[in-house]
């Protein structure tokens, strides 16, 4: 979201009519930590110069009233950016787009996403998302109201990554769904090809996630316990190696937003073809044309992050029972793989 020619003429004048472009929630454990940052880290394509800015115009508002930048946020404060302009209509109607149901129930269901489909409308993507195709197909469930916070998509994932989610047909399925991935007692491993012979057979990586403050399009490492971030933890297992690449299985304890992106690029092996944190360049291998060659025909076979949601394991809602499913990988990244194995598998 940006900020662009957002700065009222006079606060009485801002305070006419607002209307909310955001809001979060902050969690139990929030440290108190100034607004100004507090939504620096939350946004995307903002600045802590003009969020200081909206505070100063009264558009920054805590618990429905106006904060200055200097206010410490507190564990349960709702912080919303209250604009005078009406935000762009987010209305999730329903849309005829193939979808890949894994399975279904009358609690919920799992969808298998392809890459470059977005999961949840948003900023230059208002339709052809998951969740305009999920309204389509239950758009004959009079229960099901696609724009009740209260059902729907569980957790997400990102554009270019494929793979498993689950969907909550109903309020008591999302709580109790949504309540195990808070308690961290499902199971989700994905399959990734990362850059570098990675030397450990299996590892884990810990660190808070949060902005880049550099590049708000990039999520960043910052040391575990820090102010900065949230904490997060990854474990990865070797699956292959391919001398230059190696196919790991990743497992999240936590599930932040490019965790597994930021993590192998923090370790020094960032995500084959991922363009956002430097996977598509050649990072590894032989100094020869025929090399380069190579490489370059492989990003054309796989021209997004290599990173697909492989399982998804939890406790049914309803029933109690263990529910566990898996994708098999895509055919890109199965013919990503498959070219690295004719060429440098052991």
């Amino acid at each position: 979201m940006t900020m662009e020619n957002e700065e009222p003429d006079s606060i009485d004048d801002s305070l006419q009519q607002l209307y909310e472009h955001f809001r979060v929630e902050a969690d139990k454990g929030q440290a108190p930590v100034r607004v100004d940052k507090f939504l620096f880290e939350k946004l995307q394509h903002s600045s802590r110069n003009r969020i200081q800015k909206a505070a100063d115009a009264g558009f920054v508002h805590v618990n429905g009233q106006p904060a200055k930048s200097s206010y410490k946020v507190r564990p349960g404060d709702v912080v919303t950016l209250m604009l005078d302009r009406p935000h762009f209509d987010t209305t999730i109607e329903p849309q005829d787009i193939p979808l890949d149901v894994v399975y279904e129930d009358e609690a919920l269901m799992v969808v298998d996403k392809p890459a470059g489909m977005v999961v949840h409308p948003g900023c230059g993507n208002f339709d052809g998302t998951l969740v305009n195709a999920v309204a389509w197909h239950l758009r004959n469930l009079p229960a099901y109201d696609p724009n009740d916070p209260q059902v729907g998509l569980v957790h997400r994932i990102d554009k270019d990554t494929s793979g498993l989610l689950v969907v909550a047909k109903t309020p008591e399925a999302k709580s109790r769904l949504g309540a195990q991935f808070f308690n961290k007692t499902t199971h989700r491993s994905y399959n990734a090809l990362v850059w570098g012979n990675i030397a450990a057979d299996t590892g884990r990586i810990e660190g808070n996630i949060g902005r880049d403050p550099k590049d708000r399009l990039r999520m960043a490492v910052f040391p575990p316990g820090s102010e900065a971030g949230k904490p997060a933890v990854t474990h990865y297992r070797v699956i292959e190696r391919f001398g230059y690449v190696t196919l790991v299985e990743c497992v999240l304890e936590t599930g932040r937003t490019h965790q597994i992106r930021a993590h192998m690029r923090h370790i020094g092996h960032p995500l084959f073809a991922d363009e956002r944190y430097g996977g598509m360049d050649i990072l590894r291998g032989e100094r020869t044309a025929s090399y380069r060659q190579f490489v370059q025909n492989a990003f054309r076979l796989c021209p997004r992050q290599a990173l697909h949601a492989r399982t998804l394991g939890f406790v049914h809602p309803t029933t109690g029972r263990q529910m566990d499913f898996t994708s098999p990988l895509p055919a890109d990244m199965e013919a990503l793989i498959g070219k690295w194995r004719k060429a440098f598998g052991q």
